[in-house]
């Protein structure tokens, strides 16, 4: 699992290579991925969109950007974290993501702040390559 923390929020992410979905004789692979995220502040945050990068083995990019996460903008306590899984499909046995999420916090005193999380680079990989 890959990690990385921005402002108190630390994001996860590790893939999972999904054969029976897979058709590589159609150049087609999919993984399914989950996601951490852990609030390590002292107030609540909320997360209101994401931005991908998606990246082939051939060095291929395509962005993918959307409000919250799979339909959801939650909200995460301190000290709690959220979890979701998702999927993506490359043309290629190897891909890799990258991104951040729009975050949304208030302190006591009512001061809003939105700021950027980072979602590390993580890395898809099908059993064939690694076999």
């Amino acid at each position: 699992m890959t990690s990385q923390t921005t402002q108190r929020v630390t994001v996860s992410a590790q893939s999972f290579y999904q054969e029976r979905y897979s058709q590589p004789e159609d150049e087609n692979y999919v993984y399914a991925y989950r996601i951490k995220i852990e609030n390590e502040g002292h107030l609540p945050v909320q997360l209101l969109s994401r931005a991908w990068e998606v990246i082939d083995a051939t060095g291929n990019r395509r962005h993918v950007e959307g409000e919250g996460v799979v339909g959801k903008q939650p909200w995460i306590a301190p000290g709690e974290t959220y979890e979701y899984n998702s999927w993506v499909q490359f043309a290629t046995p190897i891909g890799a993501m990258q991104g951040s999420y729009v975050m949304y916090r208030r302190d006591g005193q009512g001061v809003e702040n939105y700021f950027q999380v980072a979602v590390p680079r993580f890395m898809h990989v099908s059993s064939a390559v690694l076999n």
